[in-house]
């Protein structure tokens, strides 16, 4: 695998976990869904795995980088699946609204698992060394970090707006600066 290759990839899956993070953004709007603390610390491991992304996009490809994706990875996934243990109960009812039939947690569960699984893969293919002096970020990969900026920042703002310089109530009704 060239290094072109692993730059797309590296700003496809950026693209993607950003994509997740302006959906809870904007499912958060439309449904009046307020993200409780766990959901709040999942999109915190969304974003450290943006972060990491990222820093391959804009620097190319490192260990490094990978390794920063892998711990944002596990942290959302554990934070996701302790999130699920408190709704697998039969009878307990699920936070929030499903989308295919699954709660947000189970997909974020699903989808740092699988972020976990492709940056292995990814780690497996790559057969080159790890020096990058050749690599220039390109229009799509600056395009890309753009939008990851910007979902994080509509982020820390409406978390900010629902829960102000307070801890978040464990289930949110309301936004802390329209009471």
């Amino acid at each position: 695998m060239n290094n072109k290759n692993v730059a797309l990839l590296n700003a496809l899956g950026l693209l993607g976990i950003t994509f997740v993070l302006l959906m809870a953004s904007v499912l958060q709007v439309v449904l009046n869904e307020l993200p409780c603390p766990l959901c709040l610390l999942q999109r915190l491991g969304f974003m450290l795995v943006m972060f990491g992304f990222m820093l391959n996009v804009v620097y190319g490809p490192q260990q490094r980088h990978y390794g920063i994706l892998i711990i944002g990875a596990l942290f959302g996934a554990a934070t996701a699946l302790r999130q699920v243990s408190l709704h697998v109960i039969p009878g307990t009812p699920g936070f929030g609204s499903p989308v295919f039939g699954i709660h947000y947690y189970t997909w974020a569960f699903i989808l740092f698992s699988l972020t976990i699984v492709g940056v292995a893969v990814l780690q497996l293919l790559w057969n080159k060394n790890w020096n990058n002096n050749d690599y220039k970020m390109n229009r799509f990969g600056k395009f890309v970090c753009l939008l990851a900026i910007f979902a994080v920042a509509v982020n820390v703002i409406s978390t900010f707006i629902e829960c102000g310089p307070y801890q978040c109530p464990d289930n949110p009704i309301t936004y802390w600066l329209f009471n």
